[in-house]
């Protein structure tokens, strides 16, 4: 006895849905249907040369590049030589257990962080504590650790410093800024405003070469501030003008009535803004938030105009070695596989984070 399949409900068994879900979605009208055939296609032609050159024709391992030389595909062998310096740079190579470490320590944080059960007071402390500890472990000089300057602070470490830290004083100064530009002291107003747009209207790059080479013009004489700090405070100042226009944005949509109503309960401006105001406001701006916050962690790579190495850089002056020239897209690759998994956690999780906070709205 045939199966009687009803209009517009999907069939049993995994085979009957898949074909269900194909028609109502992929080729439920002729331009859909054409633009499937087509990414089909495309799939067929492009995947398997893809898995050819990276997988089946590759070399994994090699003492030279000779071998790398006559094979057809990928020379992740070179990825094996030089994955260390690609990862940690210049940073002596006995003590690389440090930054690796430290890469494990900042992973860490950002989970604890990410878990809502350690949302109270004591991840300040443990943030503190992991804070010192990267600290000690980059700098050594106890402990039996040799002592390493921040000029060899390089890879996947000193993006990570320089995001983490970056993003993480940018956002309250953002804040500031933000709660400043709506202020109705007029002086306030326009030394935010000031700010914002004065940052705003300049790259990255030369905020980065005035932290660099600019300030230490002013400074008195046989003063001066480590690199790294200044761009650092670089990257602080530069976010938070941009983190400032997205927090703004969420205070905007915030209804006019939420303020009406704590002023009718005669809660004081910080009451109003930390209690009824900016968690809404943040809420709703989390998207955008993110958004900042990923094409900031991208922006790290823009240190090396002012002689810092990050994790992009130090795959750059590994494939200038004569020995290892010319493979590009296998160093590019690892690099795109290390952004993409830390891009793509915080995509997730603002995602995970939104839908919690709209629970309560939905009907």
């Amino acid at each position: 006895m045939s199966e009687i399949t009803v209009p517009g409900v999907a069939p049993k068994g995994p085979i009957g849905k898949a074909v269900f879900w194909a028609r109502a979605n992929l080729f439920n009208s002729w331009l859909n249907t054409i633009i499937t055939l087509v990414i089909i296609y495309g799939v067929v032609r492009l995947v398997p040369p893809v898995i050819q050159w990276a997988f089946l024709d590759s070399v994994w391992s090699a003492p030279d590049n000779s071998v790398c030389r006559a094979a057809l595909g990928a020379c992740w062998a070179f990825i094996g030589v030089w994955y260390r310096f690609i990862l940690f740079g210049r940073f002596p190579y006995d003590e690389q257990w440090r930054p690796l470490l430290v890469c494990f320590i900042f992973i860490a944080l950002l989970l604890m962080s990410c878990d809502r059960r350690f949302w109270n007071s004591w991840l300040m402390l443990i943030w503190v504590a992991g804070t010192a500890v990267i600290a000690t472990l980059m700098w050594g000089g106890v402990l039996g650790m040799t002592f390493v300057e921040t000029d060899l602070w390089n890879g996947l470490p000193l993006t990570l410093i320089l995001a983490v830290f970056g993003l993480g004083f940018a956002f309250p100064l953002a804040i500031l800024l933000a709660l400043g530009r709506r202020s109705h002291m007029p002086a306030i107003r326009a030394l935010s405003v000031g700010y914002i747009e004065f940052i705003r209207g300049v790259p990255l790059i030369t905020v980065l070469f005035m932290a660099s080479v600019m300030l230490p013009l002013f400074l008195p004489t046989g003063t001066t501030i480590n690199k790294l700090l200044r761009a650092e405070v670089a990257f602080i100042l530069f976010s938070a003008a941009y983190l400032a226009e997205v927090v703004r944005g969420g205070l905007q949509a915030v209804p006019k009535g939420q303020f009406e109503a704590a002023d009718a309960l005669g809660l004081s401006y910080r009451q109003k803004m930390q209690k009824i105001v900016l968690p809404q406001a943040l809420t709703i701006a989390i998207p955008p938030l993110v958004n900042t916050f990923i094409g900031a962690f991208k922006d790290t790579s823009l240190v090396i105009v002012i002689g810092l190495f990050d994790l992009l850089n130090t795959a750059n002056a590994a494939l200038n070695d004569p020995a290892w020239r010319g493979y590009y897209v296998e160093a590019y690759v690892m690099i795109s596989i290390i952004y993409f998994v830390f891009c793509f956690f915080m995509s997730r999780y603002s995602q995970h984070l939104e839908m919690s906070f709209n629970k309560g709205k939905r009907r």
